[in-house]
């Protein structure tokens, strides 16, 4: 035997059995709460519906190993650009699914759509944000997810994302380099002004659409076509490694399965335990926000409720309700909802709880779990400074990576490709730094 190499016994075995067995019944127990117990529990139908969709998106980006900021980290420390590109093939799926919506409603103001300001704000919260991501490994929906899978980083992150959040809600309800935009459209006045995309064509024969669909297109195509030049640059420099993860999707993208029989641990794993491929999890992604879209009226947001978290620890301490709505410029009801009548807050919790039932039902969640138990103060740090700039950044960009770019893309904004811009250039900046303080 090779020395360092260890052999488990029969009971440890049957041990890491027992605990895998249980922690599956665990996970089925939660799928049992989120659809039976929430259904009964929970104040209403659309809150239950939130519920119901944040634990589907946090269990699909989970089960794909996905997420926003890997699409700039991944590519800066592997030098793989997969997941970029993967995103863009999700962005034009999910607007041909929202053209559905909007091509055929008389009434565009009955969504409430993103259609975000061009402005100082966008420019230096994507900055902000991205640098931010560099430092945390995550967004806003990451910072769910790795509750689950990364709990010191994330529980640093998140609360100082919150108090980012809670700070920066002055400046994006009262800062006039926030509110107003440069440039606007005619859909764009309707809501927080912006340019909308099929404002640009409305001579296409399509009310426009067609011709926001080739641009959008057109957009994706380069970003595509950079991230291959970036990628095959890396590998001619010797730099490219990369990421283990994507290797393994690939391998089992490429895998041909066999029949199994219907009940085996086979089929079990393939149907519970096997990760999905960044298709894979495009698409149910794309799936879950037509889903969302169609019943809620609106797209995908992260970021907001983690402000209003931070308000309610306040309050828990003594600082009224009205003190906060003063300082934030928010209503002091915005401080006193429950927490589980509020519907983004619940959407929230649900990408916890899918994280959880992703990781029990296929026997990893204690593993995972302990994997970054551990982290350093210096770690700790700058944790705390990635949470505060993407709190800041999303108040300034009217939103985060789920808001302000795949939201704001999916509803025809311009302002969501010109967050992805800045915010590939904050989290270039920011991953530069990291590597250099680590260094230290």
């Amino acid at each position: 035997m090779d020395k360092g190499t260890t052999t488990l016994g029969p009971s440890k075995i049957q041990s890491e059995i027992s605990l895998k067995k249980a922690e599956i019944i665990l996970g089925f127990m939660g799928v049992f709460s989120v659809l039976i117990l929430g259904k009964f529990l929970l104040k209403n139908q659309m809150i239950y519906f939130r519920l119901v969709i944040g634990t589907a998106l946090g269990y699909t980006l989970t089960r794909a190993y996905t997420g926003f900021a890997g699409s700039v980290n991944r590519a800066f420390n592997t030098g793989s650009t997969k997941l970029m590109r993967t995103l863009m093939f999700m962005f034009f799926l999910t607007l041909l699914s929202t053209t559905a919506f909007l091509y055929t409603s008389e009434d565009l103001t009955a969504y409430n759509l993103n259609i975000n300001p061009i402005n100082l704000g966008l420019i230096l919260g994507g900055i902000l944000f991205g640098f931010g991501m560099s430092f945390s490994s995550c967004c806003a929906s990451g910072v769910l997810t790795d509750l689950v899978t990364g709990l010191p980083r994330a529980i640093i992150t998140l609360i100082f994302f919150g108090l980012g959040v809670f700070l920066g809600f002055p400046i994006q309800n009262g800062a006039t380099w926030v509110t107003e935009s440069w440039v606007t459209s005619p859909v764009g006045q309707l809501f927080k002004g912006g340019v909308f995309l099929p404002d640009l064509f409305k001579w296409d024969g399509f009310g426009g659409y067609l011709g926001a669909l080739v641009l959008t297109g057109i957009f994706c195509g380069i970003v595509v076509h950079l991230s291959h030049l970036y990628e095959k640059r890396r590998k001619e420099q010797g730099t490219y490694i990369g990421h283990p993860m994507e290797k393994l999707q690939d391998s089992l993208e490429k895998k041909d399965y066999s029949y199994s029989k219907l009940i085996s641990a086979e089929t079990y794993e393939k149907v519970f335990v096997k990760p999905w491929t960044l298709k894979q999890g495009a698409v149910v992604l794309c799936l879950l926000f037509t889903l969302l879209m169609g019943v809620t009226k609106s797209g995908w947001g992260v970021s907001t409720p983690l402000g209003l978290w931070f308000g309610k620890a306040l309050v828990v301490f003594g600082i009224s309700p009205e003190s906060l709505a003063s300082f934030t410029k928010q209503s002091p009801e915005f401080f006193t909802v429950p927490f589980f009548e509020h519907g983004s807050s619940v959407q929230n919790f649900g990408i916890v709880v899918g994280t959880a039932i992703y990781l029990l039902t296929a026997g990893k969640f204690r593993t995972t779990f302990v994997s970054e138990l551990k982290i350093s103060k210096k770690e700790a740090l700058l944790f705390a400074l990635g949470g505060i700039t993407m709190g800041l950044g999303t108040r300034m960009a009217n939103g985060c990576n789920a808001g302000a770019l795949y939201t704001s893309i999916a509803h025809f904004s311009l302002s969501g490709w010109l967050f992805l811009i800045f915010m590939v250039i904050g989290g270039t900046i920011g991953n530069i730094c990291a590597k250099r303080w680590n260094k230290n």
